[in-house]
């Protein structure tokens, strides 16, 4: 039996261990090249102001709409899904590489962390100050503070199924361990991908995230229906074999 050795590391100001694992785990610590940019918070229950465009006063919205119009998307709760699940795995990515490479979690608040509704990672998240949390936390981090908030203002706002984003928000979360694995093995960290997998399989045991992925296939159960933009397939981990029928 191989016994793994968690080596956990004090927060660093730059959370600089975690650009190695790619794009989706950096997150920026320094102030944001340009002012006034929304947390996420305001992401979530955005506020009116004429004088202000839509990217500071609805940063969901906006999100919404670029992805839209870069995508093609036939429909608004299309570009609603993709959308959410580049931010949800921008989420999933930062909080289980620190807890995996640190042994803490950064305090992603949604009133510390900036985001630039018209940026893509690694360059659309700013957190205001570094503090650590311990790993026990890392569900109310993500889930409670962020995935929920944002699955309500989507679903209410766009018409795009509860499940659907709960199905998104537990790709997102394979896909980071995936990705961790990835790079635990070219890095000779298998402690760190061990808890990773440790701490995604507790999390999968919450009611909003049981059962949006096959255990024994990795597949989702649900669809983030890219499948519907022109000329869109299937991603790897689809519920369906082949496109379903276009109405």
């Amino acid at each position: 039996m191989v016994l793994l050795a968690f080596v956990d590391l004090d927060l660093d100001p730059e959370l600089a261990a975690l650009r190695p694992l790619g794009g989706f785990f950096v997150l920026h610590t320094a102030v944001p090249p340009r002012t006034g940019l929304p947390t996420l918070e305001q992401a979530y229950t955005p506020t009116s102001s004429a004088a202000a465009s839509e990217a500071y006063t609805d940063p969901l919205a906006f999100r919404v709409r670029k992805v839209a119009r870069a995508l093609g998307a036939p429909e608004d709760r299309v570009a609603a899904s993709l959308a959410h699940q580049g931010l949800a795995a921008r989420l999933w990515s930062v909080a289980l590489g620190a807890a995996a490479l640190y042994g803490q979690v950064p305090d992603l608040d949604p009133r510390l962390l900036r985001w630039d509704p018209d940026g893509s990672a690694p360059d659309d998240l700013w957190l205001g100050e570094v503090r650590g949390l311990p790993v026990a936390s890392l569900d109310e981090v993500v889930r409670e503070r962020h995935l929920v908030p944002l699955a309500t203002a989507l679903s209410s706002r766009h018409g795009v199924s509860v499940r659907l984003l709960w199905g998104n928000a537990g790709a997102a979360l394979a896909s980071s361990v995936r990705m961790i694995d990835r790079w635990a093995r070219t890095a000779g960290r298998p402690d760190a991908a061990e808890r990773a997998r440790t701490l995604a399989a507790g999390l999968f045991t919450h009611p909003d995230l049981a059962r949006t992925i096959d255990p024994a296939t990795g597949r989702r159960r649900t669809c983030c229906l890219y499948y519907r933009l022109p000329g869109g397939g299937l991603c790897g981990d689809c519920c369906f074999d082949r496109p379903p029928g276009r109405r």
